[in-house]
């Protein structure tokens, strides 16, 4: 059975054939999702499918790229959400330098806030990181984030930096990217991390994987990303499938 750790079904992209997508997660071995809130729709959106599906969770946080968008009331809100039974981390949270929506330091200020609320509520954390890798390690250790670890997010740095996060109670979790031809950097990751440190994604509907690039990504294609992690690491896909679920189960605290 397999876990997608991050995945976008409250996007508007599966306002359609939301009901097919899901069903087609289940026909490729998909047992559990965790669907990401980052906004006020997106979250609402992500605590409807928990409601509606058993083997569905929430992730409920702010996008740095909407940082200067949040509010103390928002924070709030996310905090009471963090009681629902379903609800088994926060984020995604983290630091985007590529877009430049959020000041570099509003996106700082919101991303500690965060990390209290998780360490006061003791859910981990979902990273996202784009162009802010060392910024990001050095709030993770100044706010002491190894207290309730979680997720290096659709991970794209350098196995050295992958160690460091691992170090501070961090899986790396790999996604589509992994499958590209050109994708130094995720295959030396996968190669190097231990498979008890690895998670699998899809991050859809963004980063399908081979043989899927560029079109929409869903939830069973993550069944692609197991098997790169399995032919990479030379053992079974039955491997990486059972010990990546039972990962994830752990972190989430889901039996």
């Amino acid at each position: 059975m397999l876990f997608d750790t991050h995945a976008h079904l409250n996007a508007e992209q599966f306002e359609e054939d939301l009901k097919e997508v899901i069903e087609r997660a289940k026909d490729a071995g998909v047992s559990n999702i965790v669907v990401v809130g980052f906004d006020r729709p997106t979250i609402k959106k992500a605590m409807e499918l928990v409601e509606e599906y058993d083997f569905i969770y929430a992730s409920v946080g702010w996008h740095p790229v909407d940082a200067i968008d949040m509010t103390d009331e928002d924070l709030a809100w996310i905090e009471e959400l963090a009681a629902h039974p379903k609800v088994v981390a926060l984020g995604e949270m983290g630091l985007d330098y590529y877009w430049d929506k959020s000041p570099k330091d509003i996106q700082k200020e919101v991303f500690r806030k965060q990390i209290h609320l998780a360490k006061k509520v003791k859910l981990p954390i979902i990273i996202h990181n784009r162009d802010a890798t060392q910024d990001i390690v050095d709030i993770l250790k100044e706010e002491g984030a190894s207290e309730v670890g979680g997720i290096m997010h659709c991970f794209s740095g350098s196995p050295e930096t992958a160690k460091i996060c691992v170090d501070m109670n961090f899986y790396i979790s790999l996604g589509g990217p992994v499958t590209f031809k050109n994708a130094k950097k995720p295959k030396e990751v996968a190669a190097e991390i231990p498979l008890e440190k690895l998670l699998i994604e899809t991050d859809c509907p963004y980063l399908a994987p081979h043989p899927y690039r560029g079109k929409r990504n869903e939830p069973s294609y993550v069944k692609l990303v197991a098997e790169q992690i399995a032919e990479i690491k030379n053992v079974t896909y039955e491997e990486v499938a059972e010990i990546t679920t039972r990962n994830a189960k752990k972190l989430f605290g889901i039996n």
